[in-house]
């Protein structure tokens, strides 16, 4: 930081390490290993006594065709509370040893060979948006969805004219579909981004399952 800089107060800082060396390609795209951090004193009482520090760490890939970042379970931390910098350091290397590489890119590249209809997208899209709406005792018993309203408007605006993962007129492939929510997710907030990210996954992955049957994910095509 310049000396100008360090009397700035940052309420949400993030950071963003690609390593490109790890890579691979799905459905034609470029993924590079990337590792992300965020750090957010608004979810913080800077008043209370000295606690330890809370952070967010993530390792997944980034889609180099857009940016987009996906992340599995087991790359992410939602509640890493250390003391210290060693602290930190040795459960950055705990969530990395954790961290399944090949097991995340088989996840993704078996979206590609799952398609939905434009009818059961909108289906989706639809059930998304009533989502917000439900009764909290009802929306308990479903998946979680994180997506705002205005992040599925923009699903529905990329399907039609993303030039990478729109499929208007035509079957959409889960792998273009996880794109879209990847993509809408880009306007979160940075302490909402990879919650998000995470969640996407899990419709993506979910939604997936349900196309063959699975009964969990159900509720969002029937």
């Amino acid at each position: 930081l310049l000396e100008s800089d360090k009397t700035i107060y940052y309420e949400r800082a993030a950071f963003s390490i690609d390593i490109p060396t790890i890579y691979e390609t799905v459905e034609g795209n470029k993924l590079n290993l990337s590792i992300v951090g965020v750090r957010a004193y608004n979810q913080m009482n800077l008043y209370s006594k000295k606690v330890p520090e809370l952070f967010r760490l993530a390792i997944g890939f980034k889609n180099q065709v857009c940016c987009n970042m996906c992340i599995f379970t087991d790359g992410y931390k939602d509640d890493l509370r250390v003391s210290n910098t060693s602290e930190l350091y040795r459960s950055a290397l705990e969530l990395f040893n954790n961290y399944n590489p090949a097991k995340h890119l088989h996840l993704m590249q078996k979206l590609g060979n799952t398609s939905m209809s434009e009818h059961q997208f909108c289906q989706i899209l639809g059930k998304m948006r009533l989502y917000q709406c439900l009764p909290n005792g009802y929306q308990k018993r479903l998946p979680r969805m994180l997506l705002t309203d205005t992040q599925i408007n923009s699903v529905a605006k990329a399907y039609i004219n993303d030039e990478n993962f729109g499929s208007f007129g035509n079957d959409l492939n889960m792998w273009k579909f996880y794109n879209l929510l990847t993509g809408a997710n880009k306007s979160s907030y940075i302490d909402s981004f990879l919650d998000r990210s995470l969640n996407a996954t899990e419709m993506a992955v979910g939604i997936n399952a349900a196309l063959h049957g699975d009964e969990h994910y159900k509720w969002f095509i029937d």
